[in-house]
């Protein structure tokens, strides 16, 4: 198995973006949440559209899973947009997979998953190996070049201690600058 790093440029996270938007709203929203979530692929995978729906039908502000309650899992403005117009486009129940496979009522699989993910970074250029774990160290790395303190992305990551986090998105390596700007 090859070892996979974060997306570090953010201009190739966008042109992937870009691209998965155009292919599919599914697998553009499955991007979205990976890399702003940082939760695992079998997490993400297991979603139903409850999970990211409120009772009346709303997208929620926050994932409603309890292996990711603390910290909880925030859906920010273009997860919850692209949502909505995900929800919208398709015909889905509560009760259905959130990324529900196109022939089956399952949900896509790791390799589909996988295909998805590797034909985005094809396309914007990426020559390093990527894989689904490559969604959860880009979190991680961008949540701490922009200031989140470790021990919060550890939580999230669900390692079990800061050093584990700082190595798994390759900041032990090299040193991320972080910029602490305190305006008062």
């Amino acid at each position: 198995m090859k070892t996979v790093s974060p997306i570090k440029s953010k201009n190739k996270i966008k042109l992937m973006k870009d691209f998965l938007e155009n292919h599919s709203t599914r697998d553009f929203c499955l991007f979205l949440l990976g890399i702003n979530t940082g939760i695992k692929l079998q997490d993400l995978l297991s979603l139903r559209v409850h999970d990211v729906c409120q009772q009346d039908g709303k997208v929620a502000d926050v994932l409603s899973i309890p292996s990711y309650s603390n910290p909880p899992v925030y859906l920010n403005a273009p997860i919850r947009s692209s949502l909505k117009k995900y929800l919208s486009e398709n015909t889905l129940i509560d009760s259905d997979y959130l990324f529900k496979s196109r022939k089956t009522s399952n949900p896509i699989t790791r390799q589909q998953a996988y295909r998805i993910t590797n034909a985005a970074a094809k396309n914007a250029g990426i020559d390093e190996p990527v894989g689904m774990i490559t969604l959860r160290k880009t979190f991680g790395y961008h949540a701490y070049s922009q200031g989140v303190a470790i021990s919060l992305i550890q939580k999230r990551l669900q390692h079990a201690s800061p050093s584990e986090t700082k190595h798994f998105i390759g900041v032990d390596v090299e040193a991320v600058p972080v910029k602490i700007d305190i305006n008062l």
